[in-house]
């Protein structure tokens, strides 16, 4: 498990935004012997190990075994609550040069104050008449949102009411000449013109263990469940046909090119079943994409917050989702049950609140496109969206435990029993 803990770490710490976690999925992919395909060639598969992304975002990999009756999908996200540079970022005000940015997702915005801060993200530059794409990370602090102290703002303990069009500006400098490009130029090896970016502002802080029970780091939501979910896909042996899929836009409603409300999914396992001539609608109905979040703890300070019976605290096992708003049904609840109880991996049911609103899933969304069993699982942890989160130092290395084993084990479902082989 250390050394499980210790490679999350590195993960947390490369997976600054989504298109520098979707870059360093696709570097572990090739180091593991996948191969690369593009949505625009022509596929020839056969048994082997392969993988897709799209807009540079999004990424699904899948490997084909011996038996090819059925999918076995997980799905987490890429994307984080962060901030994104708008364009034409730089003015200059009160004697310093500061970035206009745009909350990413729903923010805890006192959560983002007085901390290093990074950019990360893809730049398009111009050479000649062809534009280049560039993931980047300056990985050097280079900005922060200061707060207001104490001495001038007596309401500060009492009113936590942030503007984030005048609060939660970040500053960068105090020459009013320098730019977002140089900041660019300065900090990575980029030295042509910038023409075009998709650049976020991202907490630099370091991730850290504390009394060997706890994970406090920028990005647990949901880099921890997306670790999981790659490690398990990779260390997996099985004959059916594997997925694992990171979606970006996850934290601003998926309803973009690449994320689980697009055709990116569908579309990949069609392909897929034409190239190895199976049928679509009988393979997806053995099938199951099972979505990997997320979720709140029972915070050590407020027990009001929730659900009676239903919400645990830090270090609790996986957390099986069954509430109105998940996909979640007794088929695929059992299937996931049967796997956790044969290999003794703690885990527990969690329901939010009535009085407080729950978001879709991933699972869910997809479900829009795709009918096939499904399941909503994930781990609970504190500070959900502050740029500094906590999550159980043994809960993401169950959660990869169990979904080693979901793509392993035998099952097949009629329309009486689910038998496990």
């Amino acid at each position: 498990m250390d050394q499980f803990n210790q490679d999350l770490i590195n993960f947390l710490k490369n997976g600054t935004c989504i298109f520098t976690c979707i870059k360093t999925i696709k570097e572990i992919l090739l180091n593991n012997n996948f191969q690369e395909l593009t949505e625009e060639e022509i596929w020839n598969l056969e048994k082997g190990k392969y993988f897709v992304i799209r807009n540079d975002a999004t990424i699904i990999a899948f490997s084909i075994g011996n038996k090819r009756n059925k999918f076995k999908i997980i799905s987490t996200h890429g994307d984080t609550p962060s901030f994104i540079i708008k364009p034409t970022s730089e003015y200059y005000e009160n004697g310093y040069l500061k970035l206009n940015i745009a909350p990413y997702g729903g923010i805890l915005n006192y959560g983002f104050m007085d901390r290093p801060m990074s950019i990360a993200g893809r730049i398009i530059i111009k050479k000649q008449n062809t534009y280049k794409k560039k993931i980047i990370d300056l990985k050097e602090a280079v900005a922060i949102i200061p707060s207001i102290a104490i001495h001038q703002n007596d309401a500060a303990n009492s009113n936590l009411d942030l503007n984030t069009e005048i609060d939660l500006m970040p500053i960068v400098s105090l020459n009013k000449k320098d730019t977002l490009e140089d900041l660019i130029r300065n900090y990575s090896q980029v030295k042509d013109k910038l023409f075009e970016y998709d650049l976020f502002l991202y907490n630099k802080e370091e991730p850290t263990i504390i009394n060997n029970t706890f994970l406090a780091s920028p990005r647990i939501d949901n880099l921890s469940c997306t670790y999981a979910g790659l490690t398990s896909f990779l260390k997996s042996k099985s004959e059916d046909i594997n997925v694992f899929v990171v979606f970006n836009s996850e934290e601003i409603g998926s309803n973009t090119l690449e994320g689980a409300d697009s055709n990116f999914l569908i579309d990949t396992l069609k392909k897929i079943c034409a190239n190895l001539e199976l049928d679509l609608t009988t393979t997806l109905n053995q099938s199951i994409i099972l979505n990997a979040d997320n979720t709140h703890a029972r915070h050590p300070n407020h027990e009001e917050l929730s659900d009676y019976t239903n919400t645990p605290p830090l270090n609790s096992g996986i957390m099986i989702m069954k509430e109105t708003s998940s996909s979640t049904n007794s088929v695929s609840a059992s299937i996931f049950k049967h796997i956790v109880e044969s290999e003794n991996i703690q885990y527990s049911y969690y329901t939010s609140r009535n009085d407080y609103a729950t978001g879709s899933t991933l699972a869910g969304v997809s479900l829009k496109h795709l009918s096939i069993n499904s399941l909503d699982i994930g781990l609970v942890m504190l500070a959900m969206h502050s740029s500094y989160e906590v999550i159980g130092i043994k809960d993401t290395y169950l959660l990869y435990k169990a979904l080693k084993r979901f793509y392993e084990i035998k099952y097949n479902i009629d329309k009486n029993n689910i038998n496990f082989l």
